[in-house]
């Protein structure tokens, strides 16, 4: 392992990320939620295994982000990932307690704003992540709006995602997005996405068909001198979705069962996709990995084609 980066904030660049940055090869974070809080072991070992494959396969070099006994980790080797993918008990960690885990020297997987931070801090331009979080459905009474939101209209990250999670107010999603001023480009398709299903029944504000183009755009961005990320919607393959009809029944049972428990916060996602893998017979976790795995590939191909314009 390398140093710390500096002598204030204890971040560590596995091997394989600290030569990458060295040769000024593409990089793409990955989050470790989804590792955590998303599925259990061993199949959370096994996918996060194979999106770092894939990656690498497409010539970039994965960074998956986490923290470890108070140490911000930028790139994990295997044995550091399969011990996170057995850690009980791991915080969900976003803007608000990113810093409280480091400085309280806990463990904890970072969340899309959290690897936003993370991956700005270390000079990653491209993350690929399932789905972003977002205006959550009745959100005119919870107020539960994502922190992801915001992270992406203030940090310059690239964000990889198959939409925002349909158990969201989608609408309400997108329109926080526009006002924030974020890009929302659908990757090859003129409908937004709604994470298990192709279509979410909302035409994409942005469409771009090749990695080269959507990074032509990002270095467009950038000499004009405008801050903030940008949003990437790439639908889930055809052979690997529900249809967005078929998945609203599920998702309105697994809401309904979510109130009647009295779940709210952080432990509403983990909740409703767990009743939505029971629901679905397991449909929903296989939609997620196919999702997650074809996000790496198109992330990983834009990181090639910043590195080439670089």
């Amino acid at each position: 392992m390398t140093k710390p980066s500096s002598p204030s904030l204890p971040m560590e660049y596995s091997d394989e990320v600290a030569a990458a940055k060295q040769r000024g090869a593409p990089i793409v974070a990955l989050e470790s939620t989804i590792i955590t809080h998303g599925m259990p072991y061993p199949g959370n070992l096994d996918m996060a295994r194979s999106v770092e494959a894939i990656i690498r396969e497409q010539g970039a070099v994965p960074a998956t982000i986490a923290v470890i006994h108070g140490v911000l980790h930028i790139g994990l080797d295997d044995a550091k990932l399969e011990a996170l993918s057995k850690t009980p008990g791991a915080m969900k960690l976003s803007r608000a307690d990113l810093a409280f885990a480091i400085a309280e020297r806990r463990t904890g997987a970072t969340t899309v704003a959290a690897t936003m931070i993370a991956a700005a801090r270390a000079g990653i331009r491209v993350f690929a992540t399932g789905g972003i979080g977002g205006v959550h459905r009745g959100a005119e009474q919870s107020f539960d709006i994502s922190a992801d939101l915001d992270e992406l209209a203030r940090t310059g990250v690239i964000v990889v995602c198959a939409g925002a999670k349909a158990i969201l107010d989608i609408p309400k999603t997108l329109e926080v997005l526009e006002t924030r001023g974020v890009p929302v480009v659908t990757y090859d398709s003129e409908n937004f996405p709604a994470f298990w299903s192709r279509e979410s029944g909302l035409k994409s504000p942005l469409m771009l068909n090749s990695p080269a183009a959507i990074a032509s755009f990002q270095r467009t961005r950038e000499l004009l001198g405008i801050d903030g990320g940008m949003l990437v919607a790439n639908p889930v393959p055809e052979e690997s979705e529900i249809p967005r009809e078929e998945m609203e029944i599920y998702i309105t049972r697994a809401l309904d069962n979510a109130a009647s428990e009295g779940i709210s916060g952080k432990a509403v996602t983990p909740y409703l996709l767990d009743n939505l893998f029971r629901l679905t017979d397991g449909r929903s976790l296989e939609t997620n990995i196919a999702l997650v795995e074809n996000n790496a590939r198109l992330a990983a191909g834009i990181a090639v084609a910043l590195a080439a314009n670089d």
